[in-house]
């Protein structure tokens, strides 16, 4: 078909390194010998597309270097530069689980032999280079055939010009399960697929786009294959799943408790003495006198009163490190009291 071109700028800064002196002084003239005129520039603030080579188009960034020279033509050398839009993947969109589930008959015409369903499910929709996606995915075959199921990354390319849209699809990475016999299901709890070194996802170019997707799908003999195909989104910024934050928590927990071993000595030390705390003088003032003792014959038809002595700022029990109630001894019979 004809050549459709499409072509968009998204930078374009230039300096002068070596200006034409002003009129009325002497040109410049540089001697044999190697010269150096260092150079810098800022990358506007604004976001950049992430530099790309793909089939039919490509996103390129690159720094050129031009000496005019009179009556001669132009020299000129460049460099290119790699530019990354960074995606972090931790953002609320890309977190969010993806499900999808999908039933399809199998057989010829009239002679159905049964159904085939799928149901697959991916925790987010974001990951980076190098992540493996956990597929988690439920296969039932009520069919006939012997069925094998399995899962692929693609990475689409669509490229746009003149109104027209070209499309390129490739497989990056596949993983294949175990055979399922007629009648039977099978389950994928984390199934791993690891993401290999790719480019991220490009989805703020007019021109040039680049998209991913995880496909779960059953390869049926004598039939059209069941797919299921989920969105993915390749990042640059890793998203923190909460295992990474509960073992940072705790490795963080163990480096702050960390000091209380060096300053904890081997063997405690024994509490105040009790005179050091409350004076003699203080005792007396807040320990009332002994109530005077009680004739019960006198008062045989009256219930009797226990009288029970306040313990204000009494002494605790004497300190010793020899434990009062050993392992060994046996255990005191409980006593109860009648009144």
């Amino acid at each position: 078909g004809p050549r459709r071109e499409a072509e968009v700028r998204y930078l374009d800064i230039r300096q002068s390194l070596l200006r034409d002196p002003p009129e009325g002084e002497e040109n410049l003239i540089l001697l044999d010998g190697r010269h150096e005129f260092p150079f810098s520039f800022q990358l506007p603030q604004e976001p950049l597309v992430t530099s790309f080579t793909g089939k039919y188009g490509s996103i390129q960034y690159y720094v050129k270097a031009v000496l005019e020279r009179p009556a001669v033509p132009d020299q000129s050398v460049q460099t290119e530069l790699q530019v990354i839009s960074h995606i972090d993947v931790s953002s609320p969109a890309l977190l969010t689980p993806v499900l999808r589930s999908q039933e399809k008959m199998v057989g010829c015409w009239f002679f159905t032999s049964g159904p085939v369903s799928l149901s697959a499910k991916i925790e987010r929709k974001g990951y980076c280079n190098g992540e493996a996606i956990p597929i988690y995915a439920e296969i039932e075959n009520c069919s006939s055939r012997l069925i094998v199921p399995k899962a692929a990354i693609f990475q689409t390319q669509t490229y746009l010009a003149s109104g027209k849209t070209k499309t390129f699809r490739q497989m990056v990475a596949n993983v294949r399960g175990n055979h399922i016999a007629s009648g039977s299901t099978d389950t994928w709890n984390g199934k791993t697929l690891k993401i290999p070194p790719v480019s991220p996802s490009i989805l703020d170019c007019c021109i040039i786009r680049v998209e991913y997707s995880l496909a779960v799908y059953i390869h049926i003999p004598g039939a059209k294959k069941l797919m299921i195909e989920m969105p993915l989104v390749i990042g640059t910024i890793p998203c923190i799943g909460f295992s990474s934050r509960n073992s940072s928590i705790t490795s963080q927990f163990s480096m702050d408790m960390s000091w209380l071993a060096l300053t904890m000595p081997e063997h405690p030390e024994a509490p105040p003495n009790y005179a050091d705390v409350v004076s003699e003088e203080e005792f007396s003032r807040h320990v009332p006198a002994y109530p005077p003792p009680i004739d019960c014959e006198e008062q045989l038809c009256c219930p009797v009163f226990a009288y029970i002595q306040e313990f204000r700022f009494q002494p605790p029990p004497l300190y010793s490190e020899i434990d009062p109630h050993p392992t060994d001894v046996e255990e005191a019979q409980p006593v109860s009291f009648m009144l």
